[in-house]
């Protein structure tokens, strides 16, 4: 075992080299030049989540700029989020971007990404700026312990058998699931609320959805049985079940009720969206007294792929020569029930790879959010995922990676 020797200028040491860790890193490089600010990656590639986010171009942040409104993405931690994005929001992710030669795009329902839709040049602007704050980078080395010292500094064991010394640490891993932080954070006394999946795809086998693969509907409405915050959004019928960022937003918000459930559970989806039994009713009584002579298998609404009207006409027994004047109450009735409150029980769960989320992580009453810092442990911070915190999907999880670590970063250079 070797031990880095002493070094008269402030050490900053950065555990993770993802999204936030690299934030926090370079801010505190920035912010005092005169510090040693190494950052620690248990891979071998750094910014791997960066890297497959957006399907490879990287949703950098979500073009919301009221910390108010920001702040209510977020299942957990949007109270303490609010008054940290008053801090660093959007509007200061896209300048700092922009400062360093990236321009960043916004898209039609808000999320935003490089101009160059190639999350390489995110990796590649990190990088740059690391380099240029002297920012010391370490790959295949994680911490296993680390240990308080009498004078405020903390002792770190590396996963490659040395020892090294900090001034000030930031926790800034990424999800503690199945991590070996997990219980050293738990030994120095914090706390770390249960993990659990977020943003995760729907499992189902059902008749109504089979070769359907590749459908979408734009504006659905879905919610788990038997009460949920309902979701609006679009819904993709998949060849496993249902995806999309209204499936996506309800995984978010349930994360822990549906891991109860073990991932059975049922849904309810309304494939018109807001519009209700009553309002179909009227629209049909319309259609049986203007134009009873019309099949019923031509498609009524354009939100609707045609092949997912016709599966739900053949789910309730309405024959493929049925006029609107033919349409018995009986089978209106359910096919109002299949349009409106169509029911699903949902069979598991899938993840994209690594692009997912995971909820819990360290109690958020532990933190001190206007600087990030332990509340228990001086000089201890945290910043991104391994935080109790997590958003919907698009940009917002980015977004509190990158306010969380500015935020540390800040904080770990006063009065080193």
């Amino acid at each position: 075992m070797t031990t880095t020797a002493n070094n008269d200028r402030p050490q900053i040491a950065i555990i993770g080299g993802g999204a936030a860790g690299f934030f926090a890193a370079i801010t505190a490089a920035e912010a005092q030049p005169q510090a040693v600010v190494t950052l620690y990656e248990k891979g071998r590639a750094y910014l791997s989540k960066v890297k497959i986010s957006g399907g490879g171009r990287c949703n950098v942040t979500h073009n919301c700029f009221d910390p108010a409104k920001l702040a209510s993405h977020y299942p957990r931690g949007s109270r303490e989020l609010r008054a940290a994005f008053h801090r660093w929001q959007p509007q200061d992710t896209i300048q700092w971007f922009t400062n360093r030669g990236v321009a960043i795009k916004a898209e039609a329902d808000g999320r935003m990404f490089p101009s160059t839709n190639d999350s390489q040049t995110i990796i590649d602007c990190f990088h740059a700026a690391a380099q240029r704050a002297n920012v010391q980078l370490r790959n295949k080395t994680s911490l296993k312990q680390l240990s308080p010292q009498s004078d405020g500094s903390f002792q770190l064991e590396l996963s490659d058998g040395s020892f090294s010394r900090a001034d000030k640490i930031c926790i800034a891993s990424g999800s503690l699931k199945a991590s070996p932080l997990t219980r050293a954070l738990e030994k120095i006394g914090h706390t770390i609320e249960p993990l659990a999946p977020s943003l995760f795809a729907f499992n189902l086998a059902d008749k109504r959805t089979h070769g359907l693969s590749g459908l979408s509907v734009q504006k659905a409405r879905v919610h788990v049985y038997p009460q949920s915050t309902a979701q609006t959004g679009p819904i993709l019928i998949t060849h496993r079940g249902f995806s999309g960022p209204a499936i996506l937003r309800l995984s978010a918000w349930e994360a822990r009720t549906l891991q109860d459930q073990n991932y059975h559970f049922d849904v309810c989806i309304n494939w018109l969206g807001d519009q209700t039994d009553a309002q179909v009713s009227q629209q049909f009584a319309k259609l049986r007294q203007n134009s009873g002579k019309i099949a019923v298998k031509n498609k009524v609404f354009e939100q609707i792929p045609r092949r997912l009207w016709e599966r739900l006409l053949v789910t309730v027994g309405i024959r493929e020569d049925s006029s609107w004047a033919q349409l018995t109450k009986k089978h209106e009735n359910a096919l109002i029930r299949e349009l409106c409150q169509g029911s699903y029980q949902i069979q598991g769960k899938t993840t994209n790879k690594d692009e997912f989320v995971t909820c819990g992580g360290v109690c958020r009453k532990e933190i001190d959010f206007r600087r990030m810092e332990s509340k228990l442990i001086p000089n201890l911070y945290f910043a991104g995922e391994c935080i109790d915190v997590d958003g919907i999907t698009g940009g917002f999880n980015f977004q509190a990676a990158w306010t969380t670590g500015y935020i540390a970063g800040q904080a770990m250079t006063e009065m080193t």
